[in-house]
């Protein structure tokens, strides 16, 4: 018995029912697991997008990738539907279950991301009974409201949703959330007791230098220079030339060993995004069209001023009291097409859009070489925290975000970002922020001052350490003991 134990001291599971790559608080886990709690971590999930080198290249991670369920396809009968939805949850189960039980080492502890609730949760309860492990949860969300976005709150889906994701979860030896507010909720509704995790950014998320701003925006020029279908004010004058200088960019220029920003640049704003439901991009996008016309009427053009004619003025150098926005949207998703052509038939001055998906190192230099991040996430409960606002702060930058119940937990108004409702107030904050770009918006640098003064105290290793390393060593001593 003594010698069973020995062998199975030392191991973590972390379980993902989705894309590794798309999971940062679970890369997160599993590299604190072996750095800091110094196990063996085995990472079962799906494959689609390669998680940081970090993740990858640490001896103790060893990551499972499991083959994905096919999209069904749109030409599939409608009477076929159903049945399709419940086959796919049993599929998933099966292979989950032969991974969590045959295909790893026994772990210590199975630490599974939450949601998706079903098939999960039932998978890695019996895994735990069976291998004799302790079983975390680690909610980010409740799944049977996201479910409910394209079903309905009354569906009977939902209902059973619902009660699968409560009797699993309360069957869990610990529990991780992300807010204080659904810590509350799990106590009060759910009869779980639940630690407060944070998310925070790891280390490797902080503000880029101008050398790295340079080199990323070289990098990435290909994307930069190509618009969605017609010229916009940030390719005109590149497109149809043979060759695009490699020392030049919107942003910088370099000069033998010297890099500049120009004065004249567009302003920088990133959103990150997985198009789906809970995030109405269409907001971004009206709020940009409503910059654009406001600008052109506080400089008194009128619509006889062709795009062309100030596009010129801006390739000649010329500065404007409001500067172009660039914004980039990474991130990949179901509505990423609807919104695409959506773009393409916006007509803007002053306004430009990119869509692209970045290698997981060169996401947090984009955010670190950001004038200011915009976050479209509303949450199916009202109770989790974007995890994108959380790697823009330890980038250094501010955040404009939608309002919803908890999101004060995260967003300070007026010490690191603002909060909006609509896209008209999007809009308003988009010409408060900017009026006088690069060297005159003040309130737009006190937001990055007051983002960099909190971030340094924010540390994702330091917050693992105090809140989940306890409740991690605690299961596991109480299932080995």
């Amino acid at each position: 018995m003594n010698q069973t134990k020995t062998r199975r001291r030392g191991r973590a599971a972390v379980v993902v029912l989705g894309d590794i790559g798309r999971s940062p608080r679970m890369q997160y886990h599993a590299l604190s697991l072996a750095r800091q709690a110094h196990l063996e971590v085995d990472i079962v999930a799906y494959g689609g997008s390669e998680p940081h080198s970090a993740v990858l290249e640490h001896p103790s991670i060893h990551i499972h990738r499991m083959k994905q369920w096919p999209s069904i396809p749109q030409t599939l009968p409608k009477i076929l539907r159903p049945f399709m939805l419940m086959l796919k949850p049993l599929v998933q189960f099966l292979m989950l279950f032969w991974y969590l039980c045959v295909k790893i080492p026994a772990p210590d502890v199975f630490i599974v991301q939450n949601p998706p609730s079903v098939p999960t949760l039932v998978a890695v309860k019996w895994a735990s009974w069976i291998r004799r492990s302790a079983f975390i949860i680690d909610w980010h969300n409740f799944g049977y409201t996201l479910l409910s976005l394209s079903l309905g709150r009354n569906s009977r889906f939902v209902t059973l949703y619902h009660w699968i994701e409560k009797h699993y979860g309360r069957m869990a030896h610990g529990s991780l959330c992300v807010t204080k507010a659904m810590q509350h909720e799990l106590a009060q509704n759910w009869g779980i007791n639940a630690t407060v995790l944070y998310d925070q950014p790891p280390e490797f998320f902080q503000p880029a230098s101008l050398e790295e701003k340079h080199k990323l925006f070289c990098r990435i020029g290909k994307s930069l220079s190509q618009p969605y279908g017609r010229q916009d004010c940030l390719s005109y004058g590149i497109l149809g030339t043979d060759s695009v200088d490699s020392n030049l960019t919107p942003f910088t220029t370099q000069a033998e060993k010297d890099i500049y920003l120009k004065q004249n640049r567009p302003a920088l704003v990133v959103s990150s995004t997985s198009w789906t439901p809970d995030e109405d991009f269409g907001i971004l996008l009206e709020a940009a069209v409503m910059y654009d016309r406001r600008v052109a009427a506080i400089l008194n053009e009128d619509d006889s001023s062709g795009e062309e004619l100030i596009w010129e003025e801006i390739r000649n150098e010329k500065q404007f009291l409001y500067p172009r926005l660039l914004f980039i949207i990474t991130g990949k998703g179901p509505e990423k097409e609807k919104y695409e052509q959506k773009i393409r038939k916006l007509n803007l001055k002053r306004v430009a859009f990119r869509t692209m998906w970045l290698p997981a190192e060169d996401y947090p230099l984009l955010l670190g070489s950001a004038d200011l991040g915009v976050c479209l996430h509303t949450s199916s409960s009202g109770l989790d925290l974007p995890m994108k606002v959380v790697d823009m702060f330890g980038c250094g930058l501010p955040v404009c975000a939608v309002s919803y119940s908890c999101i004060k937990e995260l967003v300070k108004v007026e010490q690191n970002g603002l909060l909006f409702s609509s896209s008209s107030e999007l809009a308003d904050e988009l010409m408060m922020l900017f009026k006088g770009f690069p060297d005159e918006c003040d309130i737009l640098k006190s937001l990055r001052k007051g983002v960099l003064e909190t971030r340094s105290s924010a540390k994702w290793d330091s917050g693992w350490e105090e809140n989940a390393n306890p409740l991690i060593s605690q299961v596991i001593s109480q299932r080995l003991g």
